[in-house]
C-alpha cells in the first residue's frame, strides 16, 4: 500500500467531469494498492496519517495534527501510484492489487476515517476524476508499507 499524503489550502474534486466536493485546509490522500495488500494495513496507515504532525503551530513549526486543526481529508484512488518505470517507456502496473480487491480495500480505507466526524471528500474507483489540489508549503509525503 502507498499513499501520498499532501497538506493543502483547499483541494476540488471533479468525477467524470461532474463536482464532486471539496475541502478547506487539510489534507489530500493520493491510494494505491499493491498486490497482496490486506485489511490489517489499512489499521496502521490509518493511524500514522491522522497522527502525523505537518501542520503548522503558532511558532511555525509542524506540530500539529489533521485533528488539531480541525482539517478536512480528500482521498482519492490511485492504482498508478504502482506503475513501475524502470523498464521501457510505458508504465508497469502488474504490482497493482487487482480492481475489484483494491476498490475494497479502498472503500474500508475511508470508512476508518469517518470515524474521526471531520469532512471527507472521497473519490470514485475506477473513474476518471480531476483533482485541483492547492498544495500548501508545499508538504507532500510519501507513506509505504
Amino acid at each position: 500500500m502507498k499513499v501520498i499524503i499532501q497538506r493543502v489550502k483547499k483541494a476540488i474534486l471533479y468525477v467524470m467531469d461532474c463536482y464532486k466536493g471539496e475541502i478547506g485546509k487539510g489534507i489530500v490522500l493520493l491510494v494505491g494498492f499493491g498486490k497482496g495488500d490486506v485489511e490489517d494495513k489499512l489499521d496502521y496507515f490509518e493511524k500514522k496519517i491522522i497522527s502525523l504532525r505537518i501542520f503548522e503551530d503558532e511558532n511555525g513549526k509542524m506540530n500539529n495534527s489533521i485533528l488539531d486543526i480541525n482539517g478536512e481529508i480528500m482521498i482519492v484512488p490511485q492504482f498508478t501510484l504502482y506503475g513501475d518505470c524502470s523498464k521501457g517507456n510505458r508504465p508497469d502496473f502488474t504490482k497493482a492489487e487487482k480492481p475489484e480487491v483494491a476498490k475494497i480495500l479502498f472503500e474500508k480505507f475511508v470508512d476508518k476515517f469517518k470515524i474521526y466526524n471531520i469532512k471527507i471528500v472521497e473519490g470514485e474507483f475506477g473513474e476518471k476524476m480531476l483533482v485541483e489540489i492547492h498544495n500548501d508549503g508545499p508538504c507532500s509525503l510519501i507513506l509505504e508499507k
